[in-house]
């Protein structure tokens, strides 16, 4: 039973997996994030969405790629510290009424929000919204009942 898992796991691959959100700390200087997406538009990784936080020392910029592998990859490669975590990505339809649906399910099922923000681009020309929750099975699962899409990562790559 143990190979059919592991075969069934490695079957899936990398775009089938959840999306990914890295996180860079970084110093708040002008043009610093620029350095960042020019190094992953040279290795032809894609930003999908981004959110900053700003401080007057330091930012923390969160970034969801099109590539988090090669992304991981280029962080190591160039000294960047990182951290990463998985997301809960949801499709919006155009209605204004999903944002307030998609909260409601989350609050009923106690699952708090860390973070959110929305993507960059919009897979199959619909919104959708980036949640790091605490607890993502908790969330899918709540989310996925109450008839939301969920996106995984090869939904978002190019």
């Amino acid at each position: 039973m143990e190979t059919e898992s592991t075969e069934l796991k490695t079957a899936k691959g990398p775009q089938d997996e959840e999306v990914k959100q890295f996180s860079v700390f970084m110093e708040n200087k002008v043009g610093r994030l620029l350095d960042i997406v020019r190094m992953f538009f040279q290795a032809n990784v894609h930003v999908v969405a981004l959110s900053i936080l700003d401080t007057s020392d330091a930012a923390i910029v969160r970034l969801v790629v099109d590539d988090p592998d090669k992304a991981r990859a280029l962080f190591m490669e160039h000294g960047l510290a990182f951290t990463e975590v998985p997301l809960v990505v949801v499709e919006l339809s155009s209605s204004a009424t999903d944002l307030k649906a998609v909260l409601s399910a989350l609050l009923q099922a106690e699952c708090n929000v860390h973070s959110a923000y929305s993507l960059l681009t919009r897979p199959r020309g619909k919104a959708a919204l980036a949640l790091h929750v605490e607890d993502g099975e908790c969330a899918s699962s709540v989310l996925e009942s109450n008839q939301f899409k969920l996106l995984r990562q090869r939904d978002i790559s190019r």
